[in-house]
C-alpha cells in the first residue's frame, strides 16, 4: 500500500482487539462467510499496549466502533454498511489527530485495507471514556461507554474442553485484524448500543478476541 497522509509518517500499534456481535456462535464472519442471520452488527472494540505514531506515544488508548452492514464483506457483496466511532476521551490533541488518521485509514496499513472493504457511510465521532478490561488469560473481556456501549464476553467451553483451555482458529480467512493472528472464541454476556443510531440489547451472542499488530504506511 502506498503512503496516503501524505508525510511518510511512520506508525506502529499492537494491542487487543474483541467484537461481539449479532451472530451465532461462531461468528461466520471470521470464517470469511455471510453472517447467520443475514446482516451483522456489533461492537469493535481495540486497546493500544504499545503505539506510536512518529513521535507521539499512543500506549494505553482505546478504540471503539459500532458498525452494522449486510451480506458478506469479505466477498464484496455486502450493502448498507454503517460505522460510527469513540476515540479515548483520554488522549490530547496530538494523540486524538494521531488516532483520528489512523484508524481512519489515512496513514495507510491495515486499518485502511479494511476500511476501503467495508466502505461504511460513517454516523459520528465522538470522544469519550471508554473502559476496557481484558484478562490475561483471555477468561473475559469487556468494553463500556457508559449510558451508550456496553461489550462483556467470557471465554467459550464446554463439557469436552480442558479447563483453563481456549477455543481458538488458527489462519482465520476472515480475520477483522488482518492476516497472521490467533482468534479466541467467546460468548457475550452483554451487547447493548444506543448512540448514533445504533440501538440494540442482546446476549449470548458471538464474541471473538484478536490481538493486533500493525505498521504503516506500507
Amino acid at each position: 500500500m502506498t503512503e496516503q497522509d501524505g508525510t511518510g509518517t511512520r506508525w506502529h500499534l499492537a494491542g487487543d482487539w474483541f467484537d461481539v456481535c449479532k451472530c451465532a456462535i461462531p461468528c461466520p464472519c471470521t470464517f470469511a462467510q455471510p453472517p447467520t442471520y443475514g446482516d451483522c452488527e456489533g461492537v469493535l472494540v481495540w486497546h493500544i499496549r504499545e503505539g506510536t505514531y512518529g513521535d507521539v506515544r499512543l500506549d494505553g488508548l482505546n478504540v471503539l466502533m459500532l458498525g452494522a452492514f449486510v451480506g458478506n464483506v469479505w466477498a464484496g457483496e455486502h450493502t448498507d454498511a454503517y460505522a460510527a466511532v469513540f476515540l479515548d476521551e483520554r488522549a490530547d490533541d496530538r494523540q486524538r489527530a494521531a488516532l483520528g488518521t489512523v484508524f481512519g485509514g489515512e496513514a495507510g496499513g491495515w486499518p485502511a485495507q479494511f476500511g476501503q472493504m467495508l466502505r461504511p457511510e460513517m454516523r459520528g465521532m465522538d470522544f469519550a471514556p471508554i473502559r476496557v478490561e481484558i484478562d490475561e488469560d483471555l477468561a473475559t473481556w469487556t468494553a463500556e461507554i457508559p449510558g451508550r456501549v456496553t461489550a462483556t464476553a467470557e471465554a467459550l467451553t464446554g463439557p469436552t474442553t480442558p479447563e483453563g483451555a481456549r477455543v481458538q482458529v488458527h489462519n482465520a480467512p476472515g480475520a477483522e485484524v488482518g492476516p497472521g493472528q490467533v482468534a479466541t472464541w467467546g460468548r457475550a454476556t452483554a451487547d447493548r448500543a444506543d448512540a448514533f443510531g445504533f440501538s440494540w440489547e442482546r446476549s449470548g451472542k458471538s464474541s471473538k478476541y484478536f490481538p493486533f499488530d500493525w505498521t504503516g504506511p506500507d
